[in-house]
C-alpha cells in the first residue's frame, strides 16, 4: 500500500533495482524540546518519549521521523523504503560496489542494511510500505461556505497539517558525486539540475518529481524537509499559524520551477526549513524521464518574495 491519501497499489518499474520511498528520518538535535515545539505547531502529532521525539502524521498516524537529542544539529540517517524481493538483491548490489555493510546503530535494531553515503551520512535500506505517489493528485479547491462564497470563513479555517514527506534537501560539497552515488547504488534518477549548484532525483517506481536533492555547499547538512499538503490555501494557512506561534522567519508564498510546486518555508530553530508544498510534479513509474541541466534563472522559482539572505546558509558547515 501507500501512505498519504488512502490505499492505492504499490507502483513498480519491473527489472529495475530501487528504493522506491523514504521511509523515514532520523534527526539529531541539542534540545528535543524546541522540536516538540516546532513540529506540533507545524501541524504533526509529536509523541514524546524519554529523550526521543516521533512525528505522526495526524491522518493515518504514520511516523516519519523522529528526533533524538545530540551535542548539534545534524541528520543521524535516512531509512529507504523498497519492495521486499529486493532486499536482498541491494545486499548483492552493496558488496559488488564496494560498499560495506554496517551494523544498526546503537537503538536502531533494524533488519535493513546500513551504510555510509558518499558525504558520510548514514542510510539505511529496509522493507516498507511505498510512501512515494504514482499519480497526480489534484489540489483541493477550498470548500465554499456558501454557494457563492468561495472562500471559508476565518474561524472555521481548517488548521494545516502534513499529509506525507515529500522529499529532503541535503548540502553536499559536490552535487556530482552525490548524482553519482545516489544513482549507481540507491538507484534514485536525475530529474532535473542546474550546473553544480543543485540536483533533483525521483525514484525509478513513481515518486515526486524529487525525493532527494542536493544543494552545492562547503560541506554535508539539511537545507529542509518537504512537506505535502493539499491546497494553496493549506500553504497560506500553515505559514500564518506558524507566524501565530512567533515563528515567521523563512520564505514564501511562491512557486518553484522544478518541481512546479507551490511553497512556504519555515524556519527550525535550528537554521533549516519545514517546508509547506502542494501541486509537485510528479514523474509515474512508466516514464523514462530525461534529466536535464538548466540555467540558473530558469531553476528556482517562478514567482514569490525575495529570497532571504541566508537561505542557503549551511549552519552545520558553519559549525564545523
Amino acid at each position: 500500500m501507500t501512505i498519504g491519501g488512502g490505499f492505492r497499489p504499490a507502483s513498480r518499474r519491473s527489472g529495475l533495482l530501487g528504493v522506491h520511498s523514504i521511509g523515514e528520518f532520523v534527526l539529531s538535535v541539542p534540545d528535543v524540546r524546541d522540536a516538540e515545539t516546532f513540529y506540533a505547531a507545524f501541524g504533526f502529532e509529536a509523541r514524546a518519549t524519554d529523550n526521543q521525539l516521533a512525528l505522526h502524521t495526524a491522518a493515518d498516524g504514520y511516523r516519519w521521523g523522529r528526533v533524538i537529542g545530540g551535542a548539534h544539529k545534524a541528520m543521524h540517517h535516512v531509512s529507504f523504503h523498497c519492495f521486499e524481493e529486493d532486499l536482498p538483491r541491494f545486499k548483492s548490489h552493496l558488496e559488488a560496489n564496494g560498499v560495506k555493510v554496517l551494523d544498526p546503530p546503537s537503538g536502531f535494531d533494524s533488519n535493513g542494511l546500513w551504510f555510509y553515503d558518499h558525504d558520510g551520512m548514514l542510510l539505511e535500506i529496509k522493507v516498507g510500505a511505498k510512501t512515494s505517489p504514482n499519480e497526480k493528485i489534484s489540489m483541493e479547491p477550498s470548500a465554499p461556505a456558501t454557494p457563492i462564497r468561495t472562500a471559508p470563513i476565518s474561524s472555521a479555517a481548517s488548521r494545516t497539517q502534513p499529509r506525507r514527506l515529500s522529499h529532503i534537501v541535503r548540502f553536499t560539497p559536490d552535487v556530482d558525486r552525490a548524482i553519482a552515488f545516489y544513482s549507481r547504488i540507491v538507484g534514485l534518477r536525475l530529474s532535473d539540475r542546474s550546473a553544480d549548484a543543485v540536483a533533483f532525483m525521483h525514484g525509478v517506481h513513481g515518486s515526486d518529481h524529487h525525493l532527494m536533492a542536493f544543494a552545492k555547499s562547503n560541506g554535508p547538512g539539511l537545507h529542509h524537509l518537504s512537506w505535502d499538503v493539499p491546497s494553496i490555501d493549506s500553504v497560506g494557512l500553515g505559514a500564518m499559524q506558524m507566524a501565530d506561534k512567533g515563528l515567521s522567519r523563512g520564505w514564501g508564498l511562491g512557486r518553484h520551477v522544478l518541481g512546479s510546486n507551490y511553497f512556504h518555508y519555515v524556519r527550525d530553530p535550528w537554521g533549516s526549513y519545514c517546508e509547506y508544498s502542494c501541486d509537485m510534479d510528479i514523474i509515474p513509474a512508466t516514464i523514462d524521464w530525461q534529466g536535464l541541466d538548466h540555467a540558473p534563472e530558469d531553476s528556482f522559482y517562478l514567482w514569490g518574495p525575495n529570497v532571504p539572505e541566508d537561505f542557503g546558509f549551511n549552519h552545520e558547515a558553519a559549525r564545523a
